[in-house]
C-alpha cells in the first residue's frame, strides 16, 4: 500500500466536520480506530503485531527479541482540533518506507520496528507522552492512575472501558533494551526548513519546557449589581498575567502561552469565583525558561493582591532540556549527506516529543518534513506530497543504513 493511500485512509479517522480538526483523544473511539488501522497495516505486510503493558501498538519485522533493533514511528491521537501532520506523518511514513525497503530488497540485519505510542498529546488526561512515560519509568503508576479527565474519568477507567487492562501498566525496560536505535519523523512545528529551503531536517535537541497551573481566586457576586470598587475579581488578575508572558518571552527570546482556562462559576451575569489558566513555556535553555516563569508568577502575584484574589502557582509538568544522542545524529547525518549528497540541516525544536522521553533510555534521533506554514496543532496543519515522500525516502535511506549494518 503506497503512502497516498494509507494517508488517505487515515484521513477521516476523528476529524470534526465543523473545523476541519482533528480529535483523536486517548481511551476514545477515535483512538479504537486509529488503533485498529495501525493493527491492519502491520497484518497486511506480515508483520509480528503486539499491545504492550502500556498501551503502545508495535509492528515488527524480523525478532524483536535478538535486540539491537532499530525502531521508528510516532503517535496517532491529536490535540483538540490539531492538524492531520503532527503524529500520524511518522507512523504512517514508518509503514511506506519498510515498503520501500522491501521494494529494494533489501536485507535487514537488525530487526526493524515500527511504534503508535499512545496519548502523546495528553489532550484527554493533561500529561504528554504518558506511553512513551511509562515505559521508560518517567511516569509512575500511582501518578497514570491519578490522572483524570474533564469528565471525572480516571486513566485506569478509561483502559478498561477501551479493553485494555490499567493494572498491567507500568515500566518496561526488557522492552527498552531490545532497541538499539530509535528514528521519530515528524512535521517540522515552524518554518526552519521553509526558510532554508530544505525539505529534511535534523533535530539538535528540544527545548527545556513546561506547565504550570495558575488558581486566581476571587469572589462571585453579581455583575450587574456589584459596584467596580467591590469587586474581588480574579479574571482581570489572570488578563493581566496573560500580557505579562507575552512580555516575559519577548525579553527572553523564548515563548509562553496561556492556551487554556477554566472558569467558575462561568456565567455571563457572573463575576468569577475562579479562574484557573494554565501557561506552557519552553526556552532554549534552562536559565532562560526559569526566567520567564518566574517573571510571570512575579507579575500574577502583584496583579493578583492588587485585585483583592489569592493565586495558587502548580507545576503539573516538566521536561528538561533534551540533546538527542549526537553519534546516531552524525550517523543520520553522514547516511542522508554522504551517501544520498542530500543537504540535512541540524535545528532544534521546541516541541515535546516521544523521542525526548526515550532519550535517556535508548539513543534517539528525529527527522523533520518541511512544513511551509509553521502552524501547526491546527487544522492548518500542512507538508506538501512530494515533501512528504521526500520524507519517507529519507527514512528508508536511514533505516537501511542503520539496519544493514
Amino acid at each position: 500500500m503506497s503512502f497516498h493511500s494509507m494517508w488517505a485512509e487515515l484521513l477521516p479517522v476523528g476529524r470534526g466536520s465543523a473545523s476541519g480538526g482533528y480529535r483523536r483523544f486517548a481511551w476514545t473511539g477515535a483512538d479504537a480506530d486509529c488503533r485498529a488501522w495501525f493493527r491492519e497495516q502491520a497484518r497486511a505486510r506480515g508483520l509480528t503485531y503486539e499491545t504492550d503493558r502500556n498501551g503502545n501498538q508495535w509492528a515488527w519485522h524480523g525478532d524483536p527479541a535478538a535486540g539491537n533493533a532499530v525502531v521508528t514511528g510516532s503517535h496517532l491521537d491529536s490535540v483538540p482540533d490539531g492538524g492531520a501532520f503532527d503524529g500520524p506523518l511518522g507512523v504512517v511514513s514508518a509503514f511506506a518506507a519498510l515498503d520501500e525497503l522491501r521494494g529494494r530488497g533489501v536485507r535487514l540485519g537488525r530487526p526493524v520496528g515500527i511504534v503508535n505510542f499512545g496519548d502523546e498529546e495528553g489532550a484527554r488526561f493533561g500529561l504528554a507522552c504518558v506511553g512513551s512515560r511509562l515505559t521508560a519509568g518517567a511516569l509512575t503508576v500511582e501518578q497514570a492512575h491519578r490522572l483524570t479527565d474533564g469528565d471525572g474519568i480516571t486513566l485506569p477507567q478509561a483502559m478498561e472501558q477501551a479493553g485494555h487492562d490499567p493494572d498491567a501498566i507500568g515500566p518496561d525496560p526488557e522492552r527498552l533494551s531490545r532497541i538499539g536505535a530509535f528514528v521519530e519523523l515528524h512535521v517540522e512545528q515552524g518554518r526552519a526548513l521553509d526558510l532554508s529551503g530544505d525539505r529534511i531536517g535534523l533535530a539538535s535537541a528540544i527545548w527545556p519546557h513546561g506547565r504550570w497551573r495558575f488558581d486566581f481566586r476571587g469572589e462571585a457576586n453579581h455583575a450587574g449589581t456589584t459596584r467596580l470598587a467591590d469587586r474581588r475579581d480574579p479574571m482581570l488578575s489572570y488578563a493581566e498575567t496573560v500580557l505579562a508572558a507575552r512580555r516575559e518571552a519577548e525579553l527572553a527570546g523564548a515563548v509562553a502561552t496561556f492556551g487554556k482556562i477554566a472558569v467558575e462559576p462561568n456565567g455571563v451575569n457572573a463575576i468569577p469565583s475562579l479562574v484557573r489558566g494554565w501557561l506552557d513555556s519552553r526556552a532554549a535553555d534552562q536559565e532562560s525558561l526559569d526566567a520567564v516563569v518566574a517573571g510571570v508568577e512575579k507579575a500574577a502575584r502583584e496583579h493578583a493582591a492588587a485585585q483583592g484574589a489569592e493565586l495558587d502557582v502548580t507545576r503539573e509538568s516538566f521536561t528538561p532540556v533534551v540533546e538527542f544522542d549526537h553519534a546516531l545524529r552524525d550517523e543520520l547525518a553522514r547516511i542522508l549527506g554522504t551517501d544520498t549528497d542530500l543537504r540535512v540541516p541540524v535545528l532544534g525544536t521546541g516541541a515535546g516529543h516521544d523521542a525526548g522521553i526515550l532519550s535517556g533510555r535508548v539513543p534517539t534521533a528525529m527527522l523533520f518534513v518541511r512544513n511551509p506554514t509553521g502552524v501547526s496543532h491546527s487544522p492548518a496543519e500542512y507538508a506538501a506530497e512530494d515533501d512528504c515522500v521526500a520524507g519517507v525516502t529519507a527514512l528508508a535511506d536511514v533505516l537501511e543504513g542503520l539496519a544493514c549494518t
